[in-house]
């Protein structure tokens, strides 16, 4: 294969798509290589941390108490939503905003393409509410540090921050012979009502299970759910006062020994770490890892020796994430010629944007919300199993048309000053098949032909 292709495979399959293969250099894969590390810090303003956004949260707590007194002719219900909605929105958006500059700005598109697989590996999203002002902070502080590290280091941070804890309901898990549970059953007694507390929830356990680490197929069974379930009780964040460097109420904690995969943990908090640390060396987490990251560098149904070497990789590297992405750059597999992967809607925006070098002009239009007219809110996958990597997920007759009326409204804004043969020429350089370039050639203006390149088979597919 020569190294122009290559160059084209690096900048729109590992990479998020540049407007000049000249950026690639010499050598595609050292370019990727030399970005291996931790994701770029964020760009933007009004970014919170995941201590002011918890602070954000429990004020929107206090907000929506003051909403039981609504004005008259409203609803307690409308009241609180509306509450909840104003109070987010300003944080949603910048934290939307932030990801889209971060993305199109950055100079290691790598980094950043697996900065945005591992965010939707483990997948927080405002489509719950118990997560609303806390999944870009969650992203920043738990994703983007981690993503070239240990997947261990990964999947704790991810594991044990209180947008996932959260999101997962763990917030609401108690032991069944906690203190917590116990306490509440007196109460309850005393005053001839329902306890509160009910007991355990296995929403977490279960996900970081089958969606983190083993996968659907990865030989637990619903007992070890349980157990770990167990394990993870008193993991939860109160909004009540500051201390949030510790997520672990004992009091919610279930006593006793706990057994997961057939290994017994003791109780407290340090049986979580022990737990995951034991998940993340497991064969079936090696191969589930593998082949997520095969299917979303070469194909929906990824070749089965590329997963296997990938899968070879991390349990020979101790689960090094680094080492796993030099095996997969390394891998012939990777560079197979025809694009096989649809780009996502955020995918699609994201490099539309780099190639036209466009950023603020078409940014400052909220693409946040472009994005959720082509199917794909920011920060908001429809359930934790986050948004699908697959081309047929995202190839229905509405979802290719409001494609075209996007890439449409972007070229009837700026096509006007850019020429799209040349970037055409300059972007794809050989991977630019013969049909493309003569419908470009054949456009009647400028506008025209940059709606052409961007709906082209190369542009559409990576």
């Amino acid at each position: 294969m020569s190294h122009p292709i290559q160059a084209a495979i690096a900048a729109h399959r590992f990479g998020l798509g540049e407007a000049s293969l000249d950026v690639v250099q010499a050598d595609p894969q050292a370019w990727l290589l030399g970005q291996i590390g931790p994701a770029d810090a964020p760009r933007g303003d009004g970014l919170l941390g995941t201590r002011a956004a918890l602070e954000h949260v429990a004020a929107e707590k206090e907000q929506r108490r003051l909403a039981k007194n609504p004005s008259p002719g409203t609803t307690t219900d409308t009241a609180a939503e509306q509450v909840l909605a104003g109070h987010y929105r300003e944080v949603t958006l910048a934290d939307a905003r932030s990801r889209l500059l971060t993305a199109t700005a950055t100079r290691r598109p790598f980094a950043e393409r697996l900065q945005l697989f591992w965010a939707n590996h483990f997948t927080v999203s405002l489509a719950k509410g118990s997560a609303r002002g806390l999944v870009g902070a969650f992203e920043r502080d738990a994703i983007r540090p981690n993503i070239a590290g240990s997947f261990e280091s990964l999947l704790v941070a991810s594991t044990t921050h209180p947008a996932m804890l959260r999101y997962l309901d763990n917030n609401q898990s108690a032991g069944p012979h906690s203190t917590i549970v116990a306490r509440a059953a007196r109460r309850a007694a005393r005053l001839d009502e329902t306890a509160r507390i009910s007991g355990l929830n296995e929403n977490l356990a279960r996900e970081v299970m089958e969606l983190h680490t083993l996968g659907v197929r990865g030989g637990y069974s619903q007992a070890d759910v349980t157990e770990f379930a167990r394990v993870l009780t008193g993991w939860r964040v109160g909004l009540q006062d500051t201390a949030y460097t510790q997520p672990f109420e004992a009091s919610w904690h279930e006593p006793g020994r706990k057994t997961v995969l057939g290994k017994t943990y003791a109780e407290g908090p340090d049986a979580l770490r022990q737990v995951l640390h034991d998940l993340a060396r497991h064969p079936s987490t090696a191969h589930f890892l593998a082949t997520k990251l095969a299917r979303h560098f070469v194909a929906d149904t990824p070749p089965p020796a590329l997963v296997e070497r990938l899968a070879t990789a991390y349990q020979r590297s101790d689960g090094q994430l680094a080492e796993v992405y030099r095996t997969l750059i390394r891998s012939p597999e990777a560079w197979d010629e025809p694009a096989a992967k649809l780009k996502m809607p955020e995918e699609f925006v994201v490099s539309t944007v780099r190639v036209l070098g466009v950023g603020e002009r078409v940014l400052a239009r909220n693409e946040g919300a472009a994005m959720q007219a082509l199917g794909q809110r920011i920060h908001a996958a429809p359930s934790p199993a986050g948004w699908s990597d697959r081309a047929e997920d995202w190839l229905g007759p509405d979802s290719v048309w409001k494609r075209i009326e996007w890439a449409t409204r972007v070229a009837e804004r700026v096509g006007g000053g850019i020429d799209a043969r040349g970037l055409a020429e300059r972007s794809f350089g050989p991977w630019l098949t013969d049909t493309t370039r003569q419908q470009i050639e054949r456009a009647a203006d400028g506008p025209q032909a940059l709606a052409l390149l961007l709906m082209a088979p190369e542009f559409q597919r990576r």
